[in-house]
């Protein structure tokens, strides 16, 4: 069977509490063994879908289909999939071997079974000789791995994360994304996160679906995302953004010009879209993709701006420089990179500065 074919087939999906649908007719595939994020600002239903995949809330309607079976009013006992909660639920009275050999006790293994598939699954999770620990003895990073291994050891076809990084401090974090995404790629099965943090999800995720308001905005592999999102939602929730809006004056082979009351000139972007002339149109353009000088530097085929720096954000590897380029509209964000090891600024507050970015670095928007 493909990589391709959806272990999951999502369709229609809702789950209504009352009159607010927290989960609104959601469409969605899932491919066996992939790495897939659900992420999206909190309350947009994206733990809400997962726990309906789970079996730990039951759909208002629609389908869900697991290696082609309905699961969608399937016990959660009966589903082949295994959770990870946020709180990991670590039994503190039990020891680190108990804890994750419980599942299978409960489902009727054998004794020396469960030790050794329980064993097994520390092995796994780089957790090998902390058997007999108690979970007080391990850090936050320990007692995550813990809660991974309990879920492991009963070999779900899928397993599910409910923001399982969010108690662990910055560093921590960092390191537990990669040992996620080395732990899925080895056992091979399917892991879907659910995360508000949107570098988690670019950093770990095959492909992610944006949501808001219980609906799904795009699904597409993080650079796809980055790069070309498919509406303001998705270009303002992943990563920084300038949103500038325009008018549409021509789309044609691929080149669309627009036109922004807020910069000097018509701005030209190459992509493969089909506007209509006055269309009302947003430019979408990454900080990181703007050059930023103090003498003009286009090439004659940049788009150009010029303003004011008024604000500085200063980020260790970056600064981040917020240009005035018309009254009473928002500052235009730059980012750049700090290249040398001084702590000078190469522009200050009140700098007069330009601006140029090419027609491959923005995306024009309609939505």
């Amino acid at each position: 069977m493909s990589t391709e074919d959806p272990i999951i087939e999502i369709r229609g999906l809702t789950k209504r509490y009352g009159s607010l649908a927290a989960v609104d007719a959601v469409d969605l595939d899932i491919r066996r063994g992939e790495f897939f994020a659900l992420l999206g600002p909190s309350g947009c239903g994206k733990t809400t879908l997962l726990r309906m995949i789970a079996g730990l809330e039951m759909p208002t309607g629609g389908t869900i289909r697991l290696e082609g079976n309905d699961v969608s009013a399937v016990p959660v006992n009966k589903r082949p999939v295994n959770m990870v909660f946020q709180s990991y639920a670590v039994f503190p009275h039990m020891s680190v071997l108990d804890n994750v050999g419980y599942g299978l006790r409960i489902a009727g293994v054998t004794r020396e079974e469960t030790r050794h598939r329980a064993e097994e699954a520390l092995a796994l999770v780089k957790l090998a000789g902390y058997g007999a620990r108690r979970p007080d003895q391990l850090s936050g990073g320990q007692r995550q791995r813990v809660a991974l291994a309990r879920a492991l050891v009963k070999q779900p076809k899928v397993l599910l994360l409910d923001e399982p990084l969010s108690a662990l401090d910055a560093k921590l974090r960092e390191q537990m994304r990669l040992e996620l995404v080395n732990l899925q790629d080895s056992v091979g099965i399917t892991f879907v996160i659910v995360t508000h943090d949107q570098s988690e999800a670019l950093s770990m995720a095959d492909r992610i679906a944006v949501m808001d308001a219980g609906q799904v905005r795009q699904v597409a592999p993080p650079a796809e995302l980055y790069e070309f999102p498919a509406n303001r939602f998705v270009a303002d929730f992943i990563g920084s953004v300038n949103l500038i809006e325009g008018q549409v004056e021509s789309c044609d082979a691929g080149i669309v010009t627009l036109s922004c009351p807020d910069l000097p000139a018509p701005v030209v972007i190459r992509q493969q879209v089909t506007y209509a002339t006055g269309t009302t149109a947003w430019l979408a353009l990454r900080p990181e993709k703007i050059d930023i000088t103090h003498e003009p530097d286009g090439d004659g085929t940049s788009n150009l701006a010029h303003g004011v720096v008024e604000e500085i954000t200063y980020l260790g590897e970056t600064s981040v420089y917020h240009v005035r380029v018309a009254p009473d509209v928002p500052l235009i964000k730059v980012s750049s990179a700090n290249l040398d090891r001084v702590t000078r600024r190469r522009f200050t507050w009140g700098d007069n500065v330009h601006l140029s970015w090419t027609s491959e670095c923005g995306v024009v928007l309609d939505r």
